[in-house]
């Protein structure tokens, strides 16, 4: 699986933790910064994801800032986008089995390396369950 990744300055070192973790799980990463924590708008970086993972078919992205929020709600401004804010394995099983999402987006300052860890191996054991939730997917586009 190819996985662009992105964040702010509040998500620098839970990014490099994750870019690794997925690298080691043999997942191509593609890293769209920022490479430092020098002040940053989350949403420029949220829309650079959201638009690679449009423009590629099959790739998958994370988004990372210090709650997750933000880049969850700019990345969801893209149609074809469903971007997920998990905090823990179940959000993200459910995220991708459910709402066959796209994004995952968590937080630094909410989620250590470890509960990281157990959110990516969730999100990377799931796939979109389909059946009943296929029209319920459709309708986020409205």
């Amino acid at each position: 699986m190819k996985f662009y990744i992105a964040t702010d300055h509040a998500g620098i070192e839970l990014k490099n933790y994750t870019v690794e973790l997925l690298k080691t799980k043999g997942h191509e990463v593609v890293d769209l910064g920022p490479f430092d924590t020098t002040r940053v708008d989350y949403p420029d970086y949220a829309h650079k994801v959201a638009r690679s993972v449009l423009e590629e078919s099959g790739t998958q992205g994370v988004l990372i800032c210090g709650s997750g929020i933000g880049m969850s709600m700019a990345a969801n401004r893209h149609a074809g986008i469903r971007a997920a804010l998990c905090h823990d394995a179940y959000t993200a099983t459910v995220a991708r089995g459910h709402n066959d999402a796209n994004i995952l987006c968590f937080g630094e300052r909410i989620v250590g390396k470890g509960v990281a860890e157990s959110i990516v191996d969730a999100w990377l054991a799931s796939s979109f369950d389909g059946g009943r939730h296929c029209g319920r997917v459709e309708k986020i586009e409205g």
